[in-house]
């Protein structure tokens, strides 16, 4: 609820701090003496349009900047924490309120921040709804706003396990729609390149590619066109190892002389003749390489040209896909599983679409489930709103609320339904919007009467009521007061009213009154205690002059409005 608001060089409005209870809370005064300005300023601070017309002027001069803050009461699961954490802002500590505070330089220029972030007039225009409602002839949100009344027949017929269905199925809906459309989607770009992708796959299979197969075709390659030298190496060295004798054939006999001396040695020589068996197997392990080698560098043009011809295959290909040769047996398995989901892709995109018939007949049913619910709870609302008609001077005129079809365009997971609260204010005339058809006195009694047929179930903490009592008095005055003192019971209730009735209802009372300081014009605002409260009511009975039985009459009317 609406804790303090602190008003600064609005309009005629020097310096005010103005604090709110809970329950009904009245402002009077005398036409002209300012009583607008306080909603303006409260507008400002919520998000309403900025002005530099809002700005004090004192004579010649105006001051640098108007600036507004209301502090709010609010309960820790508040919705006005989830707008802040979309916007990016630290909600409060726990048990902290919110304030909201806005400045209008003497341009128009305006900030506003929220606990002292600074934050778009957006954000806070979102904010602020969700904390207060302003309902009167001069509203442009609240229950004027088309757009809030589903929700609210949503809240009054307690829909929301209905709403959650239907949401849920709605999403599954979207979801089917979206992956028919991705694969319907992928099944065109596949087609689209088919032919590449079959030719391509064809071009692989033939090609056969293996890994690392580069490098060794390069090495190959690199061999053979190196071939005849070395061959003529391997030759040269087989020819050096077989010269005289041949190495072996002196190594041999080497060995064996040191075998035949070794017994003799004290083992001295067991090194030795290790060493000559080391030699003789290496020799051996030489020879039979260099014999090997004699196969291995070839220099057979014919081999080569294969070679090459692999080789420079393969780098083509390559650069034709832009990869590596190394990555040719990957780019081959891809190819190939795309061409077998081309293949298969007709029939899941059918399956796809079947689940789309499927999940949309789903959301359909959650919807019209959901529909018939509204209309039932259509008819109670309606018939809650016409009980409080009567007594409100508006015995001829009908409210109703109106659950229609949408277009498909705009289904949602709200449902497939418009609801539109709709008046008709005489007989025989077709229904209307509330802001159409009603005057500016029966809009603000329309509005009162539906507020109470939705006392139990309406979110708002703070609802403001402008001059809902326009153009009526006596009983019907008092039937306005009585309504708003109920609703005072579950939801703070501010409203500025020239009834006494109405006046002598509130819990607390504040007196509006324009005056003259040296200058110029001034608007101050007295908080009434009980007696001055009951001078206030009394003037609003008698007029200028307060009378004895005005003030006995007053007392009738507070003493009435207690339990």
């Amino acid at each position: 609820m609406l804790v303090s608001l602190a008003i600064r060089d609005v309009v005629l409005i020097d310096r005010l701090q103005l604090t709110f209870p809970a329950g009904l809370c009245v402002l009077t005064g005398e036409t002209g003496a300012g009583k607008s300005i306080l909603l303006d300023a409260l507008g400002l601070a919520l998000g309403a349009r900025a002005d530099a017309a809002l700005v004090r002027r004192h004579g010649d001069e105006t001051a640098d900047r108007a600036t507004v803050t209301a502090e709010f009461a609010v309960r820790d699961d508040h919705p006005a924490f989830a707008i802040m954490n979309e916007n990016g802002l630290d909600r409060p500590e726990q048990g902290d309120g919110l304030i909201l505070r806005r400045t209008v330089n003497a341009e128009g220029r305006s900030r506003a921040f929220i606990n002292d972030q600074a934050v778009s007039a957006t954000a806070l225009r979102d904010i602020g709804a969700t904390l207060v409602e302003i309902e009167g002839q001069f509203a442009s949100r609240g229950m004027l706003d088309e757009a809030s009344h589903r929700a609210t027949l949503d809240g009054f017929g307690a829909l929301s396990p209905r709403l959650q269905k239907t949401a849920t199925t709605h999403r599954a809906w979207k979801q089917a729609i979206a992956d028919h459309d991705e694969a319907c989607q992928a099944l065109e770009r596949a087609r689209t390149e088919e032919a590449f992708l079959r030719h391509s796959c064809e071009e692989l299979e033939a090609l056969d590619p293996r890994p690392d197969e580069e490098q060794a075709l390069a090495d190959r390659r690199s061999l053979m066109m190196n071939g005849e030298k070395l061959s003529e190496a391997v030759a040269n060295a087989i020819a050096a190892l077989e010269d005289g004798d041949g190495i072996d054939v002196r190594l041999g006999a080497a060995r064996r002389m040191i075998a035949e001396q070794t017994p003799r040695a004290a083992g001295r020589l067991d090194e030795t003749a290790a060493a000559l068996d080391r030699a003789a197997a290496e020799l051996a392990e030489a020879t039979a390489s260099l014999a090997r080698a004699t196969t291995d560098f070839s220099d057979d043009p014919a081999e080569l040209e294969r070679v090459e011809e692999r080789l420079f295959t393969l780098r083509a290909t390559a650069r034709k896909h832009r990869i590596e040769i190394d990555a040719l047996p990957a780019l081959r398995a891809d190819f190939t599983e795309r061409l077998a989901l081309l293949d298969d892709s007709g029939s899941r995109v059918e399956a796809l679409s079947r689940a789309v018939e499927t999940t949309r007949a789903a959301y359909l049913a959650a919807a019209e489930t959901l529909s018939a619910a509204r209309r039932k709870a259509a008819t109670r609302l309606d018939k809650a709103v016409a009980r409080e008609l009567p007594p409100l001077k508006l015995e001829k005129a009908k409210f109703v609320t109106l659950v229609e079809p949408a277009p498909e365009t705009a289904w949602s997971a709200g449902g497939v339904d418009r609801v539109a609260f709709e008046v008709i204010t005489n007989p025989g005339q077709p229904s209307g919007p509330l802001a159409r058809i009603a005057s500016g006195g029966e809009l603000a009694r329309f509005m009162l009467a539906l507020k109470v047929a939705l006392a139990e179930t309406d979110a708002a903490p703070t609802l403001v009521f402008d001059e809902v009592d326009s153009g009526i008095g006596g009983a019907t005055a008092a039937a306005v007061g009585d309504r708003l003192h109920r609703l005072g019971e579950t939801a703070q209730i501010l409203v500025v009213t020239h009834s006494p009735q109405v006046a002598a209802r509130g819990v607390a009372h504040w007196r509006v009154i324009k005056g003259e300081d040296a200058r110029h014009a001034v608007t101050t605002v007295d908080e009434l205690g009980e007696a001055d409260g009951r001078e206030e009511i009394a003037r609003m009975l008698a007029g200028a002059s307060i009378t004895d039985e005005a003030r006995a009459a007053a007392d009738s009317l507070i003493a009435g409005g207690r339990p």
